[in-house]
């Protein structure tokens, strides 16, 4: 079994003198590599070579910081393969959508490259004689990134490519699930001849190493991208010495499909938001509202459509949909939710239990009809491959459900008639509408929450300027 290291100042660095965590295949159960679990001088040490290396790295013209990126993402395209069976392996999601995922990250890095020409301060008019006015945006300084499991190899550049491109550098702590991405990230990172100290790699677990990194007076911000109880806990280790917080939380995304939609279109669109990456997926369709006159016809295609989908280990078999959940817990939790939903009235139409294939966390794909918004399963993340269908009689209704959540990422509506779909976007409360679509943001977009789905946002524009802050200065001509 292989032993992976932090990545400090450009190296990997043994820690000897800790305890070590055990990654497992969630496909076999099986363990594959094993990565320190971190100690406070370990995450001190990447601090001291990431605050070292950011005045100098800020100095460079952003043109060079973005070719650094370009530099990263052309080493990503040549060993797209391997970083894919990586992701698999450690993660479960299918071979296709792993490969999906690195390619994306390089376009991803290219694409905030593109910003280094393109990051703009303002002249602003002043109320007196003589006198400019002028606002800059400058780097923070050093970035704490914590990081989810579902996609962890793309939100390494979710977080990174943003940062370095606007002059900061970064203090990475990947999930203690899927470590080894990040590792290959680094050593990419090496080949590539980004400079030591700009992109820092520590293990550990949330209570521990990502609780300190939070904590640092050190780091400028801390984005995570995880559950609502850890972003909580992330705010409040952050407090004290009020870093900045950018968080993407949970999500509970609505889908309404209305009478006149598309229900094959709608159908395909939501079965795919619900056995993409097994479920695991923040801004896909978490519940499914359906207008009573077509909710039959709605659930019965949907059932078809799930008993149909192929599943299993998607390193042995390359032609499943989805592989299996990320761990025992992530198990237990979308099957607590099952059996406490069917316990409450919800029918269980097709699937519901766990999956007879040995070694991996699987679940079947599952639909529930006959839900009622009250019930758990409504307001609860599932992360799951389940969907609770819940009916309605008008547009009235499906919105007023949408909007009954603490959640607040993404949505989306199925319907022909415009006026409807207008008004969906007009009074649907959430940071993302997607209309006849699947539930998936663009990069150049700006991915954000409201409510308890986070704090500032990602992509685009909006995005990179997270990862700045302004400088007003006011020039008095003598």
């Amino acid at each position: 079994m292989h032993e992976y290291h932090n990545f400090i100042n450009g190296r990997f660095v043994e820690s000897p003198n800790c305890d070590r965590i055990e990654v497992t295949n969630p496909s076999t159960g099986r363990a594959i590599c094993s990565v320190p679990e971190s100690t406070a001088s370990d995450l001190e040490a990447a601090l001291d070579a990431a605050v070292a290396a950011q005045p100098g790295w800020a100095r460079k013209p952003a043109v060079e910081r973005g070719n650094a990126l370009r530099a990263l993402a052309a080493k990503i395209r040549r060993n797209v393969e391997p970083l894919a069976r990586v992701i698999t392996e450690e993660q479960g999601k299918i071979l296709p959508l792993a490969r999906v995922e690195v390619a994306f990250t390089a376009d991803y890095l290219d694409y905030m490259a593109e910003w280094a020409r393109r990051i703009e301060g303002e002249i602003i008019e002043s109320d007196r004689p003589g006198e400019t006015i002028l606002l800059f945006r400058q780097p923070i300084g050093v970035i704490g990134g914590i990081l989810p499991w579902n996609f962890p190899f793309f939100l390494i550049a979710r977080k990174a490519a943003p940062a370095l491109v606007t002059g900061n550098t970064i203090v990475i702590k990947p999930s203690e699930e899927t470590p080894h991405n990040a590792v290959k990230f680094c050593e990419l990172a090496i080949e590539a001849g980004l400079p030591p100290g700009l992109i820092n790699v520590v293990h550990g677990r949330g209570p521990s190493v990502g609780r300190a990194l939070a904590s640092s007076p050190r780091a400028g911000m801390i984005s995570f991208t995880g559950s609502v109880e850890t972003g909580a806990a992330v705010m409040a280790a952050a407090a004290p010495n009020i870093t900045k917080v950018n968080l993407e939380l949970g999500g509970k995304a609505p889908a309404i499909v209305m009478a006149d939609a598309d229900i094959g279109l709608a159908v395909q669109a939501v079965k795919s938001s619900r056995v993409i990456n097994s479920g695991q997926v923040c801004n896909c369709a978490e519940r499914v509202y359906v207008q009573r006159k077509v909710a039959d016809e709605f659930v019965g295609k949907l059932a078809a459509a799930m008993q149909n989908t192929r599943f299993g280990d998607p390193l042995a078999d390359e032609s499943v949909e989805y592989g299996p959940l990320i761990n025992e817990a992530g198990f237990r939790k979308v099957s607590g939710l099952v059996e406490r939903a069917a316990a409450a009235g919800a029918v269980v139409v097709t699937g519901g239990r766990r999956a007879p294939l040995e070694g991996g966390y699987y679940y079947e794909p599952t639909v529930l009809a006959g839900v009622r918004q009250e019930m758990e399963i409504i307001h609860r993340e599932i992360f799951g491959p389940v969907a609770p269908v819940v009916t309605f009689e008008d547009l009235d209704e499906a919105i007023a459900y949408a909007n009954d959540s603490d959640y607040g990422l993404t949505s989306s509506i199925y319907t022909r008639d415009l006026n409807v779909a207008l008004r969906a976007c007009q009074e649907i409360r959430f940071g993302e509408t997607y209309i006849n679509r699947e539930n998936f943001e663009a990069m150049q977009g700006f991915h954000a929450g409201w409510r308890k789905s986070g704090i500032g946002g990602a992509d685009g524009k909006h995005g990179l300027y997270e990862y700045t802050q302004t400088h007003m200065v006011y020039i008095q001509r003598t």
